[in-house]
């Protein structure tokens, strides 16, 4: 559903999970700051609309009024900027144009295959994102950063098995990479194995102790597992860390929210939204929740939304 302000708002379940990976030559693979349990919009990695995001949210946690195992989740592929230091420049558009015009020169160059897939994933063509690096995959099968893009974007399409595959792929227990056990963690939370997610999420944080984006996308587990106390604990300890953006305090917000504390989730808003857009994210948030108690006669029906990444996953 579109948000009647016709912007990205701020309840973005963050999953920074997607898209971390870094690319050849030092550049990372494939952008998307995704995860919790959201990556990114067509501007915003890891933001999604507000209705839309907090139906799915709720849905998960069988606040909505049915029970489900999808677990909306937002993630991010790697800080790579797709659009290059000229972004400001020229629109995204014709961003991925030229992209694509470097790109059919030479299919081969690995690091602009990653820059034009990110940039496909940010203005939201995922499946010609997952077409671009499935080929780039196929010349560089045992280039780790490729197929950690390469998962990423296959779950950000909603592909979860032949993600979780290629991800395997993408590290080794030797050589485990965070950004990607916390990507794996993120496609478990998606196909409801919510207990195995965590587990992943807690071996990334043995690597990169209170990153904030993993406990963010942690937290966002636990929520999506009724353990709201937990999620509370966990996202408080993510929003306390430097690295913290506006993206965990949100995600902070939203758990408050579903756990009833509408005040203290519109406080939390306001240090990054305006008070308005703040105020709006809340009174959706309860509009949603407030289904729960309505007679069910009175209940339009529910459709259950498909899987997807929370595409804000924190990354």
């Amino acid at each position: 559903m579109e948000n009647k302000l016709n912007r990205p708002l701020g309840l973005t379940l963050y999953h920074p999970a997607i898209g971390t990976a870094q690319a050849p030559d030092g550049t990372s693979g494939g952008e998307d700051d995704m995860t919790g349990i959201c990556g990114r919009a067509t501007s915003q990695p890891g933001t999604v609309r507000t209705r839309r995001l907090l139906a799915l949210a709720l849905i998960g946690l069988g606040l909505a009024g049915c029970q489900t195992r999808s677990p909306e989740t937002t993630g991010s592929i790697s800080s790579l900027n797709p659009f290059g230091k000229t972004r400001s420049e020229r629109s995204p558009r014709a961003e991925v144009e030229a992209l694509a015009e470097r790109y059919s020169a030479d299919p081969s160059d690995a690091r602009n295959a990653l820059r034009y897939a990110a940039a496909l994933r940010a203005t939201d063509q995922k499946s010609q994102a997952v077409a671009v690096l499935q080929q780039l995959a196929l010349r560089n099968p045992k280039d780790k950063a490729v197929l950690a893009a390469y998962g990423k974007s296959l779950a950000d399409a909603g592909r979860y098995q032949e993600a979780n595959e290629v991800l395997q792929n993408a590290h080794s227990p030797a050589q485990p990479d965070w950004r990607v056990l916390s990507a794996q963690g993120m496609v478990a939370d998606e196909t409801g194995d919510h207990a195995r997610a965590q587990s992943l999420y807690d071996a990334a944080l043995k690597i990169a102790p209170n990153e904030p984006r993993v406990l963010s996308n942690l937290g966002l587990s636990y929520a999506l597992s009724r353990r709201l106390d937990e999620a509370e604990t966990t996202m408080r300890l993510a929003v306390t860390q430097p690295k913290a953006d506006a993206r965990v305090r949100q995600n902070l917000a939203l758990v408050l929210g579903l756990k009833g504390r509408y005040d203290e989730a519109e406080q939390v808003l306001a240090q990054d939204l305006g008070p308005a857009e703040a105020a709006a994210n809340v009174r959706e948030l309860r509009a949603m929740a407030s289904r729960r108690t309505a007679p069910k006669t009175a209940q339009a029906p529910i459709h259950t939304p498909g899987r997807q990444l929370a595409r804000t996953a924190i990354q």
